[in-house]
């Protein structure tokens, strides 16, 4: 029989201006400070503010403006690579008590552990193993980390994201008794992983307002509802989670699908975002080339300025897969062309490749032999090879020297924001 399962889900508090307050040598207890690209003026989403901010009641992800005028943050222009760095050097710390297998990277700033078998290795309880880890976290980097404790993977992170901000030791501890005893009737809804406003809306309209409401409701309700997802709200309304660290890893997806998009610094017209539009085609078409692959479908999304209109969402479906550079930018651009709203200025683009097949042996059509389709993949490893060696801006198409073109800048970030 398998022993219980012990799982750690560590977070890395307001991560992102918790570095720069380490950077500066800060306490971001007690300082105030944001994390916001002020280029994209006052209407910008912070990144992350200090907990002292927090304190006072602003919101974490709150628009700049919207940070009271008495309040004179010190404002840090976004490093992802710092942060990363930082994500690395904890990741390190983990790996001294944790062996891999058993370790899950959930985000850049939290980390679920399996810490079953290593209890009784360093004859340590639960929450004097994850006081070991996140005080090692503070002294090597100065970034204060909190825990949740869990019998399975739900109820750690749920302790982690609702008792561990609430406990003096920055640690909340829960099993399925507990779980029932104390959050239960705990509202509102969306303070459990998983549940977004969406889903408690929906359940509102059956007057299902805590998890003990959902544990009780009729399941046939639930699976009418929301499909075969309801077995999950079910089994997380019960304080259970089946799923393991090790079959995290071992899960392999039915189908997958590459994206990328991106908002717009300022209104674009439709012929400036046809240019943002075709660069993007080229990058995503790079990663598929990388990836060796080639797509059957693919789904376009433009967003409007300040939806002043429905969003256009438009997909493409082929016969037959394709990494043809000619042949899906021909047909992304031919049908933008004739579905786009001329007038209205665009703030949003997105595109996805989706159905994506392992390349295999190249389909003969009339316009375009084996022959040029080889060479046009060949063109495009070539690309990818040389930005992979000497940076992304090293070789790009014309159009990106345009002056609405965006791909020059936007290889200079990750993540959408900042590197350096």
């Amino acid at each position: 029989m398998e022993m219980n399962r012990v799982y750690l889900c560590i977070d890395l508090k307001t991560f992102y201006a918790s570095v720069e307050c380490a950077e500066r040598g800060l306490d971001p207890f007690k300082t105030d400070l944001i994390v916001a690209d002020p280029r994209r003026s006052r209407g910008a989403i912070t990144l992350a503010i200090t907990p002292h901010m927090k304190e006072m009641g602003i919101k974490n992800r709150c628009r700049v403006y919207e940070i009271p005028e008495h309040v004179k943050p010190i404002v840090a222009i976004p490093r992802m690579k710092k942060y990363m760095e930082y994500s690395a050097k904890i990741y390190k710390i983990y790996l001294k008590y944790i062996s891999p297998e058993d370790i899950h990277v959930y985000s850049v700033d939290e980390a679920f552990l399996d810490v079953t078998s290593y209890l009784k290795l360093y004859q340590m309880n639960e929450e004097e193993l994850a006081r070991m880890i996140i005080d090692d976290i503070f002294k090597t980097t100065k970034i204060t980390a909190t825990a949740g404790i869990g019998t399975n993977l739900f109820l750690a992170k749920v302790a982690l994201d609702i008792l561990s901000k609430h406990s003096d030791t920055n640690i909340g501890y829960l099993n399925e008794e507990l779980y029932k005893e104390i959050l239960w009737e705990h509202t509102p809804l969306t303070d459990f992983w998983q549940i977004g406003k969406g889903i408690e809306n929906r359940l509102k309209k059956y007057q299902i307002k805590t998890m003990k409401d959902i544990a009780n409701t009729n399941p046939n309700l639930l699976y009418k509802e929301f499909g075969i997802n309801a077995s999950y709200l079910i089994d997380h309304a019960n304080g259970k989670e089946s799923c393991t660290i090790k079959e995290i890893k071992n899960y392999e997806p039915k189908s997958n699908s590459i994206s990328t998009s991106q908002i717009l610094y300022e209104d674009y017209s439709y012929e400036e975002a046809k240019v943002v539009l075709t660069e993007m085609i080229d990058t995503l078409l790079g990663k598929l080339v990388l990836k060796g692959y080639q797509t059957k479908k693919v789904a376009v999304y433009i967003g409007y300025s300040k939806d002043q209109i429905p969003s256009l969402k438009y997909s493409i479906s082929f016969e037959e897969a394709t990494n043809s550079y000619r042949k899906l930018l021909q047909s992304i651009l031919e049908t933008y062309e004739s579905k786009i709203n001329k007038i209205t200025p665009i703030r949003k683009i997105g595109i996805s490749f989706h159905e994506l097949e392992k390349i295999s042996s190249s389909q003969m059509d009339f316009f375009q032999t084996i022959k040029e389709e080889e060479k046009e993949r060949k063109t495009i490893t070539i690309m990818n090879e040389l930005k992979k060696r000497f940076g992304k801006n090293c070789i790009l198409r014309a159009i990106s020297l345009s002056s609405c073109a965006t791909a020059t800048k936007r290889n200079k970030l990750i993540g959408g924001h900042n590197a350096e």
